[in-house]
């Protein structure tokens, strides 16, 4: 057909549904969006797996340095606060109380902060590909979850071949629980300030000073009674998540104490609220983070 023919050709309309289209990048509703997540669990758990492995291929002891880094930071601790302030002072098994404190802590502190800058660390991502975008601070607490089995694992056998030598009992394995409690607060904290750090990236520059403010208030090297004759800290500190959550630990395999029914309330309401409000949050501002 010739070009003339073409031009006196009859143009044929095609009736178009509008209702039907949908808007590229469009926020789904929420159930949608979890199950999309769902969808993608097995992306995010090898991701987050890959990422364990990878993590420290620069270095020469590559993943040691998961369970080298708390331990000095333990080490230090000891030192400063143990011997030079006496903070020891009336804590049985002073070295497990500050192995649990400090490997416990260091969970929080890794999965919180990296969970935060996980959008403003992958934005070069986020405009190229289209997916739900919760998917990036699930990866990244995943992934602190999996580089925590074997910590957790050097930890307690500190603890069993340390002096004094602790009970092994049944109680031990209330570790699970607390630290699932745990993740789901680390992952709800980290959905809730990664919207606010894409949005005031200095934000995030401050974030490790106040995870430092928050160890201190988390009894990691401080016998828990320190606060007895201050009701308004003490209080503060029996409502921290963090500390919740090694006060289980050290009452589970240093005391061989079931821990209160109080403690494990407080701290699932903490837990399952933090992280629907985060999934709240961070859903209704999906649209808007590969634009920023």
């Amino acid at each position: 057909m010739s070009i003339k023919e073409q031009a006196e050709a009859p143009t044929v309309s095609v009736p178009v549904n509008l209702a039907r289209l949908s808007k590229v990048g469009q926020r789904p509703d929420l159930l949608d969006y979890l199950v999309q997540l769902w969808d993608r669990r097995s992306f995010i758990y090898f991701d987050a797996r890959a990422r364990v492995a990878s993590g420290h291929d620069k270095t020469n002891l590559g993943i040691a340095w998961l369970v080298i880094t708390p331990l000095l930071n333990g080490l230090s601790f000891y030192l400063i606060f143990g011997m030079l302030l006496g903070t020891s002072k009336g804590i049985d098994n002073f070295i497990g109380y500050l192995l649990i404190g400090t490997f416990t802590f260091q969970m929080s502190t890794r999965s919180i902060t990296s969970g935060a800058k996980s959008l403003t660390s992958n934005t070069s991502m986020i405009r190229a590909f289209q997916f739900p975008r919760a998917a990036l601070p699930l990866a990244v607490n995943v992934r602190e979850l999996l580089s925590n089995i074997p910590v957790t694992i050097v930890m307690l056998l500190f603890i069993i071949f340390t002096a004094p030598s602790e009970v092994i009992s049944w109680r031990w394995l209330l570790i699970f629980p607390a630290i699932a409690l745990q993740f789901f607060f680390n992952l709800g904290i980290g959905m809730l300030l990664a919207p606010i750090i894409l949005r005031i990236p200095d934000l995030g520059m401050l974030l490790s000073f106040v995870m430092r403010l928050w160890m201190y208030a988390s009894a990691v090297f401080f016998a828990e009674d320190r606060f007895d004759n201050h009701p308004a800290l003490r209080a503060i500190m029996d409502y921290n998540p963090v500390y919740l959550v090694i006060k289980i630990i050290r009452d589970s395999v240093l005391y061989d104490t079931t821990p209160s029914w109080r403690t494990w309330a407080v701290l699932s309401i903490w837990a399952l609220a933090s992280v629907a409000v985060g999934i709240i949050v961070f859903w209704r501002g999906e649209e808007r983070y590969g634009r920023v």
